[in-house]
């Protein structure tokens, strides 16, 4: 984990980050989920986020391992959630996260979401939110082990999810 890097993803590295994703939709399903069973995510959503400027890669020795898109006060859902956010104001948000088979369990997915926390504030927002399926062991497990909230339940394409958020600390 000595060279690891989060940034912006690059629009030839689509068939690098799709290979990940079809890996955590095949793990997804191994374990019996139905998150990611849909056709979502596909290679023109990624292409999307990378051409929007908010897909983001985890690099290992220049070797991309990990992906997520990254958003700035942009999810129409969460102004529907079924409970209470933590806070009302800006927002970072993150989807699609996914980590390379070859590096699971290694705290990659944690550095993903440090990553994300460091960009939020670089742009001077103390607030990230996200979800995820209801049986998504790992990643509610990643939640709670990074400081998460549980705040409520959200609806995408008419499936129940967990909605966390975690407020950032200002530096001092």
């Amino acid at each position: 984990m000595i060279n690891t890097i989060f940034r912006k993803a690059q629009k030839e590295e689509l068939p690098a980050i799709w290979i990940i994703l079809q890996q955590a939709i095949q793990r997804r399903k191994d374990d019996g989920s139905s998150q990611w069973q849909d056709g979502y995510p596909n290679p023109e959503i990624i292409g999307n986020d990378i051409e929007k400027g908010v897909g983001f890669v985890l690099t290992n020795n220049n070797l991309i391992i990990g992906y997520t898109a990254v958003l700035i006060n942009d999810e129409p859902e969460y102004d529907k959630l079924e409970g209470t956010w933590l806070t009302q104001g800006d927002f970072v948000v993150f989807h699609r996260v996914a980590i390379s088979k070859d590096y699971l369990g290694k705290g990659y997915a944690k550095k993903i979401l440090e990553g994300i926390e460091n960009y939020a504030i670089q742009n001077d927002i103390y607030s990230v939110k996200a979800d995820t399926n209801f049986d998504n062991n790992p990643m509610l497990a990643l939640f709670e082990k990074s400081g998460y909230s549980y705040c409520g339940t959200v609806y995408f394409r008419n499936s129940p999810r967990r909605a966390f958020e975690k407020i950032l600390n200002k530096p001092s």
